[in-house]
């Protein structure tokens, strides 16, 4: 009892056992003073109880973890991803951790991914073929094996023609279409679902393969089988209309768990950054007693991913809504009046920024507090109509970089509706010089802002490279 009490941590047990030790202790003819030393020794172990050998192993494990992961990080990654292949939870942690170190991840693809997750060559991480959703393990099997065997697919065609179509059925031919495991035969994702009147273009390419491997057998059983190859007409991918970066986004989403190509907010990052003074995984039950809930006016936003509507005991609708930025996601319960004010800007793929105030919940509890939404507006009025200036800080000595000119190419490749300033700052004579492009107004996007960041890490200590939004 005193063993399994020490392990559980239960300390009222422990001290309720003492007396029943030192009594006994006694009556074998013991030291008290030894009796009390042996109860201390034990009281310290019960506070934290290891056994020595348990925590050599855990200490020698610890090594080898800490070794591959300094050695072999995209190795490491790839196989803590294919130990929670299911948990998509586990694996958008492990892929935040693959960006902070760094790392690239990229979508499946059907001439470099493995099963599971995988290290290419060049230190980045594939997506597995097994953990997309609908794939099955037969068809990337099926896949791996004959890619391994015969060489990468040169196309589409070529593609169909060689996998097992049992295997590799209708499902698993969409399902690596709208994850991107096709993209890199340079057919668009949409194009695969475009209508014909024979059909969807995915549903003529598996008639195309199956003709094909079919008389490819004939001709093997045949008398004169080696004189010629089969000759098919190929189909062309019908046109079709475009999907939207959200629409395509959501599907690749929904196959693979998270978003590997791109993410919904990318062109939203500006407002995200320098606008908002809350992340959406702040947004938690226990938000009033955090330093945050002291901030007069609480901004956030991110992309609204799943909205509940219910009602109260009373009859009275509420809803709970699910919103997330690029930190993670957070829920929003709105009730009564507020519900009914807002639900209208709270729906399911809506990117949305958020104005909140904390007030007090309860008259007579000062210290229990709720967050209260102010307004609602889209994120794309917000980046439009806000910003009236983005303003990039150099120093003078970087004016003749070589990325300079990167710099240019890039801020002409992202025209918009933003006026562009320069400040340049002269270190030799501490002064500051501000200029305005007057032929060029830009779109604050991620990638530029990315850019920006690289260059300032690049930089010596006192060239910094640095940007501001007004």
């Amino acid at each position: 009892a005193l063993r399994k009490a020490m392990g559980k941590k239960k300390k009222a047990i422990v001290d309720a056992m003492k007396p029943k030790f030192i009594e006994g202790g006694k009556k074998n003819g013991h030291d008290p003073k030894v009796l009390e030393k042996i109860w201390a020794d034990w009281e310290k172990f019960a506070s934290y109880a290891f056994n020595k050998s348990h925590a050599t192993c855990y200490s020698w494990v610890a090594y080898q973890t800490a070794y591959l992961k300094a050695h072999y990080p995209a190795e490491f990654m790839a196989g803590n991803m294919s130990r929670c292949i299911s948990d998509i939870t586990k694996i958008t942690k492990l892929m935040s951790e693959c960006q902070a170190m760094g790392i690239p991840c990229l979508g499946p693809d059907v001439n470099e991914s493995q099963r599971k997750f995988s290290a290419n060559k060049k230190g980045e991480i594939r997506f597995g073929l097994s953990a997309i959703k609908g794939m099955g393990d037969a068809a990337a099997i099926n896949i791996i094996e004959e890619r391994e065997k015969n060489g990468p697919y040169k196309d589409i065609y070529d593609f169909v023609q060689r996998v097992n179509l049992s295997a590799v059925n209708r499902k698993a031919l969409e399902s690596l279409a709208l994850s991107g495991g096709l993209d890199n035969f340079g057919i668009r994702r949409e194009s695969y679902f475009g209508e014909t009147p024979k059909g969807t273009f995915i549903e003529i390419l598996l008639r195309y393969g199956q003709t094909y491997q079919q008389e490819q057998n004939q001709m093997q059983n045949s008398l004169f089988g080696d004189m010629g190859g089969v000759e098919i007409a190929t189909p062309k991918p019908p046109e079709a209309e475009q999907w939207s970066t959200i629409e395509l986004l959501k599907k690749e989403r929904d196959l693979v768990g998270i978003y590997l190509s791109a993410h919904p907010l990318d062109e939203y990052s500006v407002v995200l950054n320098s606008m908002c003074n809350l992340r959406c995984d702040q947004l938690t039950r226990d938000m009033d007693k955090q330093e945050l809930a002291k901030t007069a006016e609480l901004t956030f936003g991110g992309i609204v991913s799943s909205v509940t509507s219910r009602f109260t005991k009373n009859n009275k609708p509420f809803g709970i809504v699910t919103i997330e930025d690029f930190n993670g996601q957070g829920e929003l319960a709105l009730f009564g009046d507020e519900w009914t004010k807002w639900q209208h800007m709270l729906k399911e793929e809506y990117i949305v920024y958020i104005t909140a105030t904390m007030r007090q919940r309860f008259a007579n509890a000062p210290n229990s507090l709720e967050l209260v939404i102010k307004s609602v507006e889209f994120m794309n009025d917000v980046k439009d109509k806000r910003i009236e200036r983005f303003t990039i800080y150099i120093d003078s000595t970087l004016l003749h970089n070589s990325r300079m000119n990167d710099l240019e190419v890039l801020l002409k490749s992202n025209p918009g509706n933003v006026p562009l300033y320069f400040n340049i700052h002269d270190s030799e004579h501490n002064t500051d010089l501000t200029l305005l492009s007057h032929n060029t107004t830009i779109d604050p996007s991620k990638k530029l802002l990315n850019f920006l960041d690289d260059l300032n890490n690049e930089t010596e200590e006192h060239e910094t490279v640095r940007y501001a939004i007004n």
